[in-house]
């Protein structure tokens, strides 16, 4: 990692509105966000094996694929746990805490390994569970009741870009 560089990590949500037609606003934001910022790596960009999980877990084969293209098109490095065990417990303490309900834990991995890294920016279109200052303040929360200091910040593609301008 370049500690130099704003290191931002993209939840698969972000990924899957490049292909949003039905969501035409948030798809063209997303990719101006894409084409605009990760393409030409303002940030050093990461996702995770938490995200490949997701995207290969999604059952239209078409628009999986899609989404496989495009993380293997744009710059994208592979965040890894260094404490596999630490995240687990950080992950289900979110989740015993109520902030990510159990069905929903893959989310809850995503906080949990961006503070681990100390990621300071996940990028999501999550508004229920991710992408939400109530969230975000809980995240923090508990995070610090399990020892970590990583002030994370949850936005959308747009707050980032809004705060570029």
């Amino acid at each position: 990692m370049t500690p130099d560089i704003i290191q931002i990590y993209l939840d698969t949500s972000v990924i899957n509105f490049l292909f949003a037609d039905d969501a035409p606003e948030k798809r063209d934001i997303t990719k101006e966000f894409f084409e605009n910022y990760v393409g030409p790596q303002r940030y050093q960009s990461f996702i995770s094996e938490f995200v490949l999980f997701e995207i290969e877990n999604t059952n239209d084969r078409e628009k999986r694929q899609r989404l496989l293209d495009a993380v293997a098109v744009y710059p994208l490095e592979s965040l890894v746990a260094t404490d596999r065990l630490g995240m687990q417990i950080l992950a289900k303490s979110y989740i015993e805490a109520g902030i990510v309900p159990l069905k929903k834990y893959i989310d809850a991995y995503h906080v949990a390994i961006c503070v681990q890294q100390k990621i300071n920016y996940l990028i999501s279109w999550n508004y229920e569970h991710l992408a939400n200052i109530h969230k975000e303040e809980l995240f923090k929360m508990v995070s610090k009741s399990n020892g970590y200091e990583t002030e994370i910040r949850l936005i959308t593609p747009l707050e980032l870009m809004d705060y570029e301008s």
